[in-house]
């Protein structure tokens, strides 16, 4: 199915007579999805609204990635939250679409400075389980009051609504980029100096730990940038420094963990303290890894069997707080072992109150997050 327009898209939901998944470019779900028939979001595309003085973008939830930030590069411009591509992680075909962006709150490395793509967005449209057509936020930032449903439906999988048009907020591109880049650290030293460059008032835009080294990136205008390099190189000691298009081709292969594309493998990725990495990585040791978000976000390939170590990997989680997600594995693994973190029983509740609320019926993307 794949309704024309945001109407027609209501019509079918509340007509629905058994589960729906929910399908945009096909490029962002991952574990099982489910099942249910599937319900196209691709032609609810278009840019409806592009001011740049105002900072504000609106889109069709349909509207493919590439074409935004098309739109946005000739204005100088960018989304704030670095958008990762897993294709190559996943192994999937398809177009990436803004919509499908905000379902999973899709956030890169400059995440630790401007924020996830849920701080980015400040308007949503959708349906709801029963059909009904609801609007949340504004499509310029002043605007933005009430309810803060935008937030509850970024990340929400489609579990909650089906997003019809998204409004976000926009940030100038900067004119240059540098990446200084350490030699060999462990774990302890590395989240001491991403934490040393992050405290600083050097506006670090990125701080990742691969290959047992550390990368720091800084953007901004060209003069800025030295400025700030250099003060960090003080700062840090005699560390490498990579520019421009080769400090870019650093981050984007972090971003997209384009290291494990292509892999026999399964991966996880893990959301803790940054302070914690060290302990996870030391639990992950025979794993391949690579950190972002200054030691906050890990990612680690293992081998896929049995249950890709989710029992000791979660249960140290349960300990320190955060979760992990199994991002790729094949159906046996999967068939033991949930794709999405168990959740506590309190925001079990609470995730089962607001499911009751948007989709009593509980046909949109039944099983994807549990």
């Amino acid at each position: 199915m794949t309704p024309a327009n945001e109407s027609e898209l209501a019509e079918v939901i509340a007509g629905a007579q058994g589960p729906l998944r929910i399908v945009g470019g096909g490029t962002r779900g991952f574990g099982p999805d489910g099942g249910g028939e599937a319900l196209h979001i691709s032609a609810l595309t278009g840019i409806s609204l592009y001011e740049p003085g105002a900072l504000t973008i609106v889109a069709g939830a349909g509207t493919p990635l590439a074409e935004v930030e098309a739109a946005l590069a000739q204005g100088g411009q960018r989304l704030p939250f670095e958008v990762p591509d897993f294709r190559g992680l996943l192994g999937r075909d398809g177009v990436s679409t803004i919509g499908g962006v905000v379902a999973v709150n899709a956030s890169g490395p400059r995440r630790i400075q401007a924020g996830a793509c849920r701080d980015s967005l400040i308007g949503v449209r959708f349906v709801d389980g029963a059909g009904t057509i609801l609007k949340n936020g504004g499509r310029v930032m002043k605007n933005v009051t009430g309810y803060d449903l935008v937030k509850l439906m970024a990340g929400s999988y489609g579990s909650l609504g089906v997003l019809t048009e998204v409004a976000c907020k926009v940030l100038p591109r900067p004119e240059a980029e540098a990446t200084l880049i350490s030699g060999p650290l462990d774990g302890e030293a590395a989240v001491a100096a991403m934490s040393a460059a992050l405290g600083s008032p050097f506006e670090v835009t990125g701080a990742g730990y691969v290959g047992g080294r550390v990368r720091l990136r800084i953007e901004g205008m060209a003069g800025s940038v030295a400025y700030r390099t250099g003060q960090l190189t003080k700062l840090m000691g005699a560390w490498d420094v990579v520019t421009d298009a080769d400090s870019a081709a650093l981050w984007a292969a972090l971003r997209d963990v384009s290291d494990f594309a292509g892999q026999a493998g399964a991966v996880w990725r893990v959301s803790v303290k940054p302070s914690d990495m060290p302990g996870v990585l030391a639990l992950l040791q025979d794993a391949q890894v690579m950190c972002d978000w200054g030691g906050g976000l890990i990612w680690a390939q293992v081998p896929d069997f049995g249950d890709a170590q989710a029992i000791p990997l979660r249960a140290h989680i349960a300990n320190i707080g955060g979760h992990a997600s199994l991002m790729r594995a094949g159906a046996d693994t999967y068939a033991q072992v949930p794709a999405f973190h168990p959740e506590a029983p309190s925001v079990a509740a609470l995730t089962a109150a607001l499911r009751a609320k948007f989709d009593p019926r509980g046909i949109l993307n039944p099983g994807r997050m549990g």
